[in-house]
Parts: C-alpha cells; structure tokens; sequence
C-alpha cells in the first residue's frame, strides 16, 4: 500500500491529538455568541446577533457538537436562590401569585435563548436541525435531555395546528419539493420520477403539511389511493404501471403510506391531524366515498416474536420453529403448501401481536399505536399483503387494515387514551384466540 494513502487512512481513523481541547475551545465560541443573545438588546440588533449566533452553530464541525450540547446542558439554568425562594414562598402561601413567580423561576433561560434564536431568518430550520443532531446523540449523553426538553416545549407550540398549512401534492408542485417526496419516503421507496408521477396520477392523492418558517420542507406527507374496496396487497397501490380508475367511480380511500420528514420534530404530533384533515376533504370532493382505510407495515412483529419464543410449550415451540425456519428458505412465499402452513402459525400470532403485546401499557407496535390512538379500528390481517424483502423480513409479509370510522374516531379514541383498549373487529379477534400462546388469557 502506498506511504500516501496508508497515511490518509490513519487519519480517518485516529483523532487528531487534543481534540477535546479544541472541541471545548470552539465549542466555547458558539455558547459565547449564544449567551450574547441573552444581553439587553434593541430587537434590531438582536436580530442580527441571532444570525451571527446561528452562522456560529452551523460552521461547528460535527466532531465538536458533543462539546458544544454538553456545554448548552451544562450551562443556561435557572438561577438556584431564586428557585429556592420562589418555591418556598408557594410552599408557605401556594397563591396563584406565588405559582407564577415559580413557574417563571423554574423556566430554564435555554428557552428564552432559543425563542430570540428564532427571531433570525432560518431560526426555525436551524433549531429543527439541531435537534436531529441532539436525538442522535442522545443515547450516549442522557445530560443532553434537558436541551431536549426545553425544544419539545418550544416546538409543540411553534408547530401547533394554527401555523401548520395543508396542501396538496400534485405534478405541478415545485420540482424542489417532489424532490424531497422521493428522498423522504420511508415506509414504500419511490424509484424515480415514474414512480412518482404514477402516485400522483387522478386516482391518487398526496397531502403535506407545511409550515411557514419551512416553506419548501414537507413535515409529514400522506399518500392516498382511491379504489374499490379495503385493499390487501400493497403492490397494486405502488405498482407504476397499475391502470387508473376514475377515481369518482371509488367507495374506499386508503392510507398506504405516511413519512414523517423532519427527525429533528421527532415527538411533536402531526399525523393524527392530517388523516383526519385528509378524510374530511376527500369525503367533501368524492362523496362516493365512505371507507377511509390503512394499509399498514407491521414492523415490530419479528422481533416481538423473537423475543418472546420461550413462552412457548414444547409442542407449539416446535411449530413455530419450522415456521420460522420456512422464513429462511428461498422464495418461501411462492410456495402454496409451505406458505398455508407458515399462515397457520404466524397469523395467529401476528393478530395476538397487535391486540396484545404490551409496551409501557400501551400497544407495542409502532404503527399501532398511532392509529389505534388517532381513533381507528384494527380491521384485518392481510397474509402475503407485502412480499418485498423488507415486508417479508419484519412481518412475513403480512399488513393490517385500519379502519378510520368518521363517526367513531373520537369514542376509539377516548377508550384508547383512557384505558388503552384496542378496537378491533369480531374476525381479528377471534384469529388472535387461535394463537399458540397458552398464556394470552387477558384479552383487551
């Protein structure tokens, strides 16, 4: 190997030495020019300290973050005297008085930083960004969850439904967002731009919410079908070249596919608001259509199953292993009499899933538990609904309907958010009873 690239390869791979001095040296600069902002200024110049403060962050290299958000935790905390004082005096005569001064005592000055971070154009996209780079450290520095705190608090209220603006997604949108349509998609990758005109097409919907501040950045979009009945398969609703039906001619609306677009708003709510937005304005342009429908991943199930194989007998342990062993051979899913015998097994299970596998008492897939909250119904198990490689790995190809009734979302919703009980049809039911497990006597 060349001297000249062996050297290049080592540099890639051990850190420069002092790195963390350096690190803490420009970390320093961007928490300097961020305190600055908190100084008595005339909101002209605040604006454009807040720029300089915002240039500061975004020319901070990726490996002196970590630095920088030990030093944003570590640092802008409410004043310990004036707390003490504060919640001694509401201690002594809890008035609404007192409550206040409080509150205001035990408000972080991280949160005043960033609202005055957001006066500067591009204030919202930087703070969003970030936050995605906050989250992906996370894990490794729980102190950093106080900045997470005060920008959740920040953003549930800068993001709430009165700023958020509902359109619609057609051909003609601006190239720089149908470009970011087929970069985001997360649950059914768009191939090219084909693909996404297809999705597009008269017998297609796909709505976005935006928000001022991020004009040409989608937050979450949702793609729609309109078709004759609740769909079980997913490949005619994503193939490219699936003839178009006149879409006044539909009686059903599904849901196949939402993407979050943001990681940095990763915890503020949006689709709850969106389907139900999206339902109200497809039933007033089509009133043919009554249905609203998902077709939905399951994307815990192969790991719950995983993790759950000892709660088996020894006899159902043996059924299952030969159909999880059937997951492994090749093309298993275009073999009938391997396939009905794996149905037999998983079905069950994955409908046992769904209605009763638990996480922090509430629903322990994903998916389920946003549209089981937003209100839905858990309808139907499709077997083989999924034969991508990905569906095939996390739930052996099978996908649920949810059903969205207009007139019971908010009862579902009310049962789910008091007691977490799951609605679900007769027939899901019952295929969750036929499930191997002898343990499962609580039933939802």
């Amino acid at each position: 190997m060349p001297t000249s690239l062996l050297k290049r390869l080592v540099r890639t791979v051990v850190p420069p030495p002092n790195v963390a001095a350096r690190a803490n040296r420009h970390s320093a600069r961007v928490i300097d020019a961020w305190r600055e902002l908190l100084s008595d200024r005339g909101e002209v110049s605040g604006a454009m300290i807040a720029r300089e403060a915002l240039a500061a962050y975004r020319g901070l290299s990726e490996i002196y973050r970590p630095a920088f958000f030990s030093q944003l935790a570590a640092e802008f905390l409410p004043e310990p005297d004036t707390l003490r004082t504060a919640a001694e005096r509401y201690l002594a005569e809890p008035s609404a008085a007192h409550l206040l001064q409080l509150q205001q005592a035990a408000t972080s000055p991280r949160q005043e930083l960033f609202r005055r971070l957001n006066q500067a154009p591009e204030g919202t996209a930087t703070l969003v960004t970030a936050r995605k780079h906050l989250l992906a450290g996370l894990g490794d520095y729980p102190d950093w969850q106080v900045i997470d705190t005060d920008l959740v608090q920040l953003f549930n209220s800068w993001f709430n439904r009165g700023f958020l603006n509902l359109q619609r997604i057609d051909w003609h949108t601006p190239a720089i967002i149908l470009e970011k349509l087929i970069e985001y998609e997360a649950v059914h990758e768009i191939s090219g731009w084909h693909d996404l005109r297809r999705r597009l097409q008269a017998d297609r919907r796909c709505f976005a919410f935006f928000h001022p501040a991020l004009p040409n950045e989608p937050l979450i979009f949702i793609e729609v079908a309109l078709v004759k009945g609740i769909s079980s398969s997913i490949a005619p609703l994503i193939d490219h070249e699936a003839p178009l039906l006149e879409p006044e001619k539909a009686d059903t609306a599904v849901f196949y596919s939402i993407t979050n677009c943001q990681p940095g708003l990763r915890g503020v709510s949006f689709g709850n608001l969106l389907i139900k937005q999206v339902a109200q304005r497809l039933g007033e342009e089509f009133p043919r259509i009554k249905t609203f429908s998902t077709l939905s991943p399951i994307p815990g199930f192969s790991a719950w199953l995983a993790a759950n194989t000892e709660r088996f007998s020894r006899q159902d342990a043996h059924a299952l292993q030969k159909a999880v062993a059937g997951l492994g051979t090749p093309d298993w899913h275009r073999h009938p009499a391997l396939a009905a015998s794996m149905h037999k097994v998983l079905a069950p299970l994955c409908a046992y899933y769904l209605l009763h596998a638990v996480r922090d008492g509430a629903p322990a897939d994903p998916v389920a538990r946003f549209h089981l909250g937003n209100g839905a119904r858990a309808e139907r198990l499709n077997w083989l609904a999924d034969t991508s490689a990905r569906g095939l790995k996390n739930c052996a190809g099978m996908m649920i309907n949810y059903v969205y009734h207009l007139d019971q979302i908010e009862d579902n919703h009310e049962l789910y958010s008091r007691e977490h009980r799951v609605a679900a049809t007769h027939e899901l039911r019952r295929l969750s009873r036929e499930c191997l497990l002898h343990d499962s006597t609580q039933r939802r």
